[in-house]
């Protein structure tokens, strides 16, 4: 039945009049937003390669002395195409051409900053705690045959890639790390940020490959904006969200790979809840599909062995951080979300709810050095009565 419903969306639409839907989705998603044009040779190749499209406009208040900055992100939602038990080098391939008929997709509707789904370039394999022969997905973050497959888009189409794969650092004795690879518009390689949380529930057991990133919370400064990424399940831990907003991002990616029985009901949440908190926009990246495994494995929690672990449900969304969302893609279909957006926005709220200047860093900063501490005692006032 999970794979089997397409959207939230799809239903309200299906079942709400008209009237009632707009105010439905009012309270959903904030302001209602204006679709934006969805060119006709992009819908072509859509329906051709069988991948749904959508586009929206996030504006900001016109200014007098301050111009618009209008900037189009791009999102890219997809399933693995080869079988799991197919060799590496097919499987990679495979997702390569998939990526690069999107990734046209998203030239031809404007848009000026991509990003793919977490370790996008193979099945999301890291449930089967096996290291053969998912290791060998590991590519080096600038010259491996991805990156140069992404600088190469990145170049033909002028826009920034930011392609999360499995990176192997053969400099630092071939450790492994989950990284989202940055790419300029030019096509050189600008840079990478590092997964800063590793998950450790149910099937999601990533510290068997790689363990919690060293690159901080790196922003980087593109033509267009400032950018950072905060990778899967560093989505559950609100500073790591506030930092890249300390940090100057205006633009924060969530590349993920998360199934329906697990997180679905927090999905919707804690991007958008990000966006408010922190005076930016977010883009909350899904893969979609259920990826089957040659070997069957367990999560160590009672549950009969398995080889799945459930279906990846898309729904990948933009926020804005006056708390409107656009709507979600689908939640069993490739897909490309477009949205445009004024960074304006990001400024105009902070200038409006103040959550910046009534932030109290200082406070909380004195209270974890002090929590930190083995001898920390919460300071709890207890009734004896």
């Amino acid at each position: 039945m999970a794979e089997e419903f397409k959207s939230v969306e799809s239903c309200l639409e299906k079942h709400i009049p008209e009237q009632e839907l707009r105010e439905i989705k009012r309270i959903l998603y904030g302001r209602e937003l204006e679709a934006l044009p969805i060119p006709e040779d992009a819908e072509r190749l859509a329906k051709q390669h069988n991948f749904e499209v959508k586009g929206y406009k996030i504006t900001a208040a016109g200014e007098h002395l301050t111009p618009s900055r209008t900037v189009r992100i791009g999102v890219i939602q997809n399933s693995i195409v080869a079988n799991t038990s197919a060799s590496v080098a097919v499987q990679r391939s495979a997702l390569h051409q998939r990526i690069a008929i999107l990734t046209e997709a998203a030239a031809l509707c404007g848009v000026n900053i991509l990003c793919y789904q977490e370790a996008w370039t193979m099945p999301f394999a890291f449930c089967t705690r096996e290291k053969q022969p998912w290791c060998e997905f590991a590519e080096n973050a600038e010259f491996g045959p991805t990156s140069l497959f992404c600088q190469e888009l990145a170049k033909k189409h002028n826009m920034y890639i930011i392609s999360p794969i499995l990176e192997r650092d053969e400099v630092h004795g071939d450790t492994l790390w989950n990284t989202a690879v940055v790419f300029s518009n030019k096509g050189y390689y600008l840079g990478k940020s590092r997964k800063n949380h590793i998950p450790r529930v149910g099937d999601f057991n990533e510290s068997t490959y790689y363990m919690e990133g060293d690159t901080g919370h790196v922003v980087f400064q593109t033509m267009y904006g400032r950018i950072a990424i905060n990778i899967c399940y560093g989505r559950h831990h609100p500073q790591n969200w506030m930092m890249y907003g300390i940090n100057g991002a205006e633009i924060v990616f969530n590349p993920s790979a998360t199934v329906g029985g697990l997180s679905e009901p927090m999905w919707g949440i804690e991007a958008r809840n990000a966006a408010i908190a922190n005076s930016y926009f977010t883009c909350a990246i899904n893969r979609v599909g259920t990826e089957t495994f040659p070997n069957e494995f367990t999560s160590a929690d009672g549950k009969p062995a398995h080889k799945d672990f459930g279906h990846f449900y898309g729904s990948s969304y933009i926020a804005a951080p006056d708390g409107s969302r656009t709507p979600g893609l689908s939640r069993d279909q490739d897909g490309l979300l477009v949205t445009e957006v004024d960074l304006n926005l990001c400024r105009q709220v902070k200038d409006r709810w103040g959550f910046r200047m009534t932030q109290r860093l200082d406070l909380y900063a004195s209270s974890l050095s002090t929590a930190i501490q083995p001898d920390y005692i919460p300071p709890v006032i207890k009734d004896f009565c």
